[in-house]
């Protein structure tokens, strides 16, 4: 036996080969196949028909990685010395942070990607092979190279086969190459540098034989297959991380450094020139970590991005990783697949063709609405018999059903019939009447090596006639006269001609029909009936077309500073035709597959910002495609349905997949799936995915002033040697209380009105810009002046210190509640009804916060645990009163911002 059994780099590919030289190399026979020591022997060689599972990251490995963030470490370093030194409600209320954002991240972390097993589960689970002389059916996971494999209609291919014999065979593969048409397969090689679709000799496993018999020899299993080839790369391919996430990381790694230099230069200055104890200054420096520490904003953005998943979840977007819904607010670019994602992956008649006139067709998908129309003008199908024998014709020489499920119809056969069965509706014909009145006694079925599909039928009156369709030049050699207005006339082979190249230069496949006239009926039909003497019909040219809400979702994305790319498998003239529908890539070539691989990473890069369709892609190209334009600093988001997308879906920073048509592989290797496979809902995803980033934005203006006002308290009681306004566990009461409540308030605000008016923010800004720390600084001074304030009027007046300390947290509680409604827009102003009253949760958080604080004033428990004191009425009209003063300065403030952004001169 040859060893190896798999191609070498220096021979041809298979699909290259006679059949003959491929029995050969895999030392197997046609008829008798393999023997069974044989087919056990490979299979101890290349091992089962199957992919290997990938390994799983266990549940506590998941868990023990939400604690891997450089704030936790801040707090959990907090929590052990504060328990060294026994202090034991400070340790608590630190770990209970803790763990309260690890709980929440693990939860939203969801269940682990499974793109593989999708793909493993499109293997078939038996097949019909030959061996020892004799046909059996054995599981597909014991198929091995060399084994001689039979298929009929209907069947799923169960490894890579190269055909040795074949009839009729038409192979559905556009889960693999996005071809949307079945495609003709024969036993004859093609030229080596063929591209995946354009092999028609071999045949793939995972897809689907749509009609006729074949048969094939496998010559590659499991992880060699193309399906396996798609897995390998799905293994190696890196998810990105996310803007939003890359930002937070950023940021964290900033705030925790700055964190740490301040306490660490408090702590020294505190000891050496204040000449504070070493424990009591780490007290001190513990409160002043505790109070800069943003402790709820993990789990604030976890539950902002989930109530962006549910809202998103009702308009038919289901997200599956949770930061995927901030990153399509940074989408820069969108490359979508073209079958079933922009296109109704539904063929439709659009052009018919006739020797008086030529009629467009109206009216897409299967389903039978529409009309005729001629120069732009609809027709009553009445006044134009010829159309009902067109429709007569399509109806009669067809193999495809249509069936009316709900409010869709729904094809059983080839697209191609189907496009022809529904213009026979949109003729009127009802198809039972019509079948019934001229039965069918005898077919040629279609095969690639004739290019037609013949049908007998007669009509109850010894009259017999032979329906003929396919190609065009071959239909036009079997007519002499074609008919025009109800009259016969000598055929005008030039018209035709002209009229099918114009049909294809649109990307419209082009189909011709013919009928035969016999003087009396027969129940037998042979090849040489189909010779000549038909008069030709009409030539039919139909498309896959695309969405109209398709159409609509590329403009508004192109309003919004989003260039819409298509990443095909199809031809290139179809795609072209197709994007210059859909307004893309409009005057500009589109490049293949064959040609991105003659271009280097550099090169590619250059022209994967200019090239708007790209044609003929296999796996490989759409996953380089992705990856130079996210080399070009872009933002990317790939739509998909297919096996082929996987890779591609996997690596963009956000992937989207389609729900209804699209494959388990697509869907579990995507960040969302679209419920309705509508374009249109991306656009939606993207206004949502604005607003949440927006919110993200507010709800950090809102708490970091607030950390910085409670840090600056602290810092100044070290430095001026004055008690505590607040301990560290009344610190961790404000920021995991309180500002978490109020904050929340800010996930609910809905996307503003010129939120799809915006370019797209670049994916490097700093998550805060010199505006934003000018404001976090301004408003960070206003509470410690009236924190400290209060605080040091109430000790100079005689108050208890537990009774100063309660004035001081009641202080930023309510500074943070009046801050809370500047919050709701950056720059425009809250002093209207909609401003105040516009956003109801932002009342019910002021209103529980109210309560919380009454709590904490006035209940025994909270008393003793925080040791907070009872407030008489003047006492909480001088808190109001400071948390009032906030509110007029961030108003002013957004006053002269606006006045400066007037004038052209913008600080932001």
């Amino acid at each position: 036996m040859i060893e190896p059994l798999r191609l070498t780099e220096a021979e041809p590919p298979w699909h290259s080969r006679e059949a003959s030289g491929v029995l050969s190399r895999l030392e197997t026979d046609a008829a008798r196949g393999l023997s069974t020591h044989d087919a056990e022997l490979r299979l101890a060689r290349h091992g089962p028909n199957q992919l290997p599972s990938p390994p799983r990251r266990p549940p506590w490995l998941r868990l023990l990685l939400q604690f891997h963030n450089v704030l936790i470490y801040v707090m959990l370093a907090g929590a052990a010395v504060t328990a060294l030194l026994e202090h034991w409600v400070d340790t608590g209320v630190l770990l209970i942070a803790v763990l309260v954002n690890a709980v929440i991240g693990f939860i939203q972390e969801g269940k682990a990607e499974s793109a593989l097993a999708a793909i493993r589960r499109m293997l078939s689970l038996h097949a019909t092979v030959c061996r020892d002389g004799e046909r059996r059916t054995v599981p597909a996971e014991s198929l091995v190279p060399g084994d001689i494999v039979v298929l009929v209609s209907g069947d799923k291919v169960p490894a890579d086969l190269r055909l040795i014999a074949a009839k009729g065979v038409q192979a559905a593969e556009a889960a693999l190459t996005g071809e949307s048409a079945p495609v003709e397969k024969s036993s004859a090689p093609v030229p080596a540098d063929s591209p995946l679709g354009d092999r028609q000799g071999m045949l793939y496993s995972g897809t689907l034989i749509a009609s006729g018999m074949a048969t094939g020899v496998v010559v590659a299993t499991g992880r060699d297959t193309e399906l396996g080839r798609i897995s390998v790369m799905l293994e190696q391919v890196r998810a990105t991380t996310t803007p939003l996430l890359r930002q937070m990381d950023r940021f964290s790694r900033w705030l925790a450094g700055v964190i740490l230099l301040l306490s660490a230069g408090t702590f020294v200055l505190g000891v050496l020139w204040r000449g504070h104890t070493p424990g009591d200054m780490f007290i001190m420096v513990v409160a002043l970590a505790a109070s800069a520490i943003p402790e709820g904003l993990p789990a604030i953005m976890t539950i902002t991005l989930a109530f962006g998943v549910r809202r998103m979840a009702s308009r038919q977007a289901i997200i599956r990783h949770l930061p995927a819904v901030e990153t399509l607010g940074s989408v820069t670019v969108i490359c979508s697949d073209k079958t079933g994602t922009l296109t109704r992956n539904e063929m439709t008649v659009q052009k018919l063709v006739t020797a008086a006139r030529v009629w467009d067709v109206s009216g897409t998908g299967y389903a039978p609405d529409g009309g005729f129309h001629l120069a732009g003008t609809a027709v009553l199908v009445d006044d134009y018999p010829e159309l009902a024998e067109i429709g007569r014709a399509a109806l009669l020489c067809n193999d495809a059903a249509l069936h009316r499920r709900g409010d869709a119809w729904q094809l059983d056969g080839d697209p191609t019939e189907g496009a022809l069965l529904t213009l026979a509706l949109k003729a009127g014909l009802d198809a039972d009447l019509t079948r019934t009145g001229l039965p069918r006694t005898d077919v040629i079925p279609f095969e690639s090596q004739h290019r037609f599909m013949a049908t007998l039928h007669h009509d109850h009156e010894d009259h017999g006639l032979i329906y003929v369709k396919g190609a065009p030049e071959r239909i036009l050699g079997m007519c002499d006269r074609q008919r025009a207005d109800d009259r016969d006339q000598p055929l005008d082979p030039e018209y035709w001609h002209r009229m099918a190249s114009e049909c294809a230069a649109d990307a419209l496949r082009v189909l011709a029909i013919a009928v035969k006239r016999l003087p009396a009926p027969r129940q037998e039909l042979h090849f040489s009936d189909a010779e000549s003497g038909f008069t030709l019909l009409a030539l039919f040219g139909s498309i896959d077309p695309p969405r109209e809400e398709a159409m609509a979702a590329v403009a508004e994305c192109a309003s919004a500073g989003i260039r819409v790319k298509m990443i095909t498998g199809d031809h290139a003239e179809t795609a072209r035709a197709i994007g210059a529908q859909l307004g893309i890539g409009r005057g500009k070539p589109a490049l293949t597959g064959g040609e991105i691989e003659g271009l280097d990473d550099d090169r590619l890069r250059r022209l994967a910002t200019d090239i708007d369709v790209f044609a003929r892609a296999s796996p490989e190209h759409k996953l380089r495609l992705v990856q130079a334009l996210q080399a070009n600093g872009q933002v990317v988001a790939m739509t998909g349905d297919g096996v082929n997308d996987a890779p591609a879906l996997k690596r963009a920073d956000v992937g989207v997949a389609m729900g209804m048509k699209g494959t388990e592989a697509a869907k579990e290797a995507a960040d969302m799936v679209l419920v309705d496979d509508n374009f249109a809902t991306i656009s939606n995803a993207v206004r949502e995915g604005r607003g949440i980033y927006d919110n993200i934005r507010k709800f950090i203006l809102f708490m970091l002033p607030t950390n910085g006002g409670e840090g600056l308290v602290v810092i100044a009681a070290i430095l001026f040697e004055l008690l505590l306004p607040m301990t560290p566990a009344q610190v961790l009461w404000i920021n995991m209380v309180t500002s978490s409540t109020l904050g929340l308030a800010l996930a609910f605000e809905r996307p503003e009105a010129d939120v799809m008016r915006r370019r797209p923010r670049d994916p490097r800004e700093s998550l805060l810009s010199w505006f934003f720390v000018w404001r976090v600084l301004m408003v960070s001074l206003l509470i410690m002046a009236g924190t400290l304030g209060l605080f040091l009027w109430e000790l100079g007046r005689g108050a208890a210190l537990e009774t100063a300390r309660t004035i001081a947290v009641n202080t930023v509680v309510v500074a943070e509640m009046f801050y809370l409604l500047c919050s709701r827009y950056i720059h425009r102003s809250v002093l209207s009804r909609e401003g105040l009253l516009g956003n109801r949760y932002v009342l019910i958080a002021i209103a529980a916060c109210v309560l919380l604080q009454i709590a904490y004033t006035y209940a025994g428990p909270l008393q003793r645990i925080f040791h907070s004191t009872a407030l008489n009425t003047e006492e909480w009209l001088r808190v109001i009163g400071a948390g009032a003063l906030i509110f007029v300065f961030a108003e002013l403030e957004k006053a002269v911002i606006r006045a400066w952004r007037n004038r052209g001169q913008t600080p932001v």
